[in-house]
């Protein structure tokens, strides 16, 4: 984990939150479910660091309460939330 707790590899943040903006190879945003095009092969995102990545990502952070100890129970929590709001 990183100093701010994120799991490298998890891309749970990536795959089951709906994005409506605007992501470079996904002008339409992403819907929920859906692995973003810019998460890698190793569930890194391709965009970390760059100014193109979307605000909303940029804005999420990690939480143990959400995120949890493993990339599995981080999907199943994250799909959870997105299906409740």
């Amino acid at each position: 984990m990183t100093a701010a707790g994120c799991r490298a590899g998890c891309g749970a943040c990536c795959i089951a939150p709906s994005i409506s903006s605007t992501i470079p190879g996904m002008p339409q945003g992403k819907p929920a479910g859906v692995r973003c095009v810019q998460l890698d092969e190793d569930n890194r995102c391709r965009l970390f660091g760059q100014p193109s990545r979307p605000k909303v990502c940029l804005d999420f952070s990690f939480d143990r309460e959400i995120c949890a100890s493993d990339a599995a129970t981080a999907l199943i929590r994250l799909n959870w939330l997105e299906s409740s709001t």
